[in-house]
């Protein structure tokens, strides 16, 4: 096997990073090439996502690399939601039923910048910043780039080209304008966008609100959600449709409508938000939206990876988790057949796709969730007795959420369709009064799997799996 390979990868933000830092400690030589300046010498945080949500499968990619402890030492423990009512009355519903399981607020900027420094250590792997993808030739194994400061375009080859160039991918553009192979591309978008706010800390450096929760302002059609952040801040989002209700992202362009809007919906929120206008009105609108495409390869050339081949809406907390497990998958593949990189693309492309179809859709099922149905009686009584399964069987049941979020060796598919049977089986039997949350919890149980596995039956006979 030849480790004097050259790979090239396009794109050096988290999925990048872990990956040229994998690479590198296999052997490879390894170029990445990044369209922004180098973020741990300057700010370039504005409009993307401050913090993101860090949990199991993204710590299974940083056990492989070997940085957990460090990446342990960015992280705010999130146990689960605190929802606030209009009136800023709040009541806190756990991710789990049992104590170890629990999200985690992280950095974007920080977990970066770790990431660079742990590849950069390997003396086979360099990082260039600056530097804009304009055309990939797949044929080739060549890439067209444009340097910021010279203004001048260069071309770079390599034995491989892997893009982690993000959703605006410009590999998945060339795969879609190069008309050289039947290439399939999706991209819908939410009618929602998304607008980054802050809670500064108080003077003494503490936090305005309960550290340790993802908080969430449930509105029906919007809400509003907060992280912690490491300095006693939260970074805060609120996701508004652009033009429909009596608020939107359209209608919301002068100071009194926004007040009007925080303290109407959000008071507790505006208390604890001075700074709400400036915010506002200075960090931009952005869209939401899920990218699926394939194949992700061409041949043994190319490769798409992250984001920019499965793009998706941020509210399971996964996608930068996603990303991270992407790697640990393609780490396993190259085990089993390192030196064939055809057969590798294209054996991580049928294991991995199904999953990350998965979780896309499961991302959107979770938007609604959590703008509408978590202050809903019925998913409250749900939640209720999924938390007391968890607690009293906790190596026999978990919910959809823990399949998901803390069930890191089972795929997304397969915790999406036993999480969805679950919760259509629970849901079925609250609402035809078989089950209330005042059972005892043994029988609960015992319906619940039954109704589950009919449920999984019927499902697989309709061939829904």
């Amino acid at each position: 096997m030849d480790r004097q390979q050259n790979i090239l990868i396009i794109g050096a933000g988290l999925c990048g990073s872990l990956l040229a830092l994998r690479l590198g400690q296999r052997g490879y030589n390894v170029n990445v090439y990044e369209m922004r300046p180098d973020l741990r010498k300057e700010d370039i945080s504005a409009g993307r996502s401050i913090n993101l949500a860090f949990s199991n499968r993204g710590n299974k990619a940083m056990k492989l690399v070997g940085i957990e402890n460090k990446v342990k030492s960015l992280c705010i423990p999130m146990h689960g939601r605190m929802i606030h009512d209009t009136h800023g009355n709040t009541f806190q519903s756990n991710y789990s039923g049992r104590d170890h399981e629990y999200i985690n607020s992280i950095s974007r900027g920080d977990l970066n910048a770790l990431l660079l420094n742990e590849a950069e250590k390997h003396k086979n792997v360099n990082i260039y910043f600056n530097k804009k993808c304009k055309s990939v030739d797949f044929e080739k194994t060549t890439a067209l780039f444009k340097d910021y400061h010279t203004k001048d375009e260069f071309i770079e080859d390599a034995d491989i080209i892997i893009a982690t160039d993000g959703a605006g991918s410009a590999m998945r553009k060339s795969y879609y304008l190069g008309k050289k192979f039947l290439f399939s591309f999706s991209q819908e978008y939410l009618t929602h966008g998304y607008k980054e706010l802050t809670i500064l800390p108080k003077e003494n450096g503490d936090y305005k609100i309960h550290k340790n929760a993802l908080h969430i302002w449930p509105r029906g059609s919007f809400m509003l959600i907060a992280l912690p952040n490491l300095d006693g801040s939260f970074t805060v989002t609120l996701f508004l449709s652009y033009s429909e209700g009596d608020y939107n992202f359209n209608n919301l362009i002068n100071e009194d409508i926004v007040l009007e809007f925080f303290q109407k919906e959000f008071p507790d929120a505006l208390t604890a938000m001075p700074n709400l206008l400036d915010d506002f009105f200075t960090n931009p609108t952005a869209p939401l939206g899920t990218i699926k495409c394939s194949p992700w390869h061409y041949k043994d050339n190319t490769l798409l990876m992250g984001d920019a081949a499965h793009a998706i809406v941020p509210f399971y907390g996964q996608g930068m988790n996603a990303s991270f497990e992407d790697v640990v998958e393609f780490d396993a593949i190259l085990d089993k057949h390192e030196g064939n990189w055809e057969t590798v693309f294209s054996a991580y492309e049928k294991t991995r796709k199904k999953d990350t179809d998965a979780i896309a859709d499961l991302a959107i099922d979770n938007f609604h969730e959590m703008k509408d149905h978590v202050a809903n009686p019925i998913f409250q009584e749900k939640r209720k007795i999924e938390m007391a399964l968890e607690k009293e069987f906790p190596n026999e049941y978990s919910s959809k959420y823990s399949l998901v979020t803390f069930n890191e060796d089972i795929g997304y598919r397969e915790a999406m369709l036993k999480g969805r049977a679950q919760d259509k089986a629970i849901l079925n039997m609250l609402s035809d009064g078989v089950i209330s949350s005042e059972d005892a919890i043994e029988i609960i149980f015992e319906k619940v799997k039954t109704e589950t596995a009919a449920i999984l039956e019927d499902d697989r006979i309709a061939g829904l799996h």
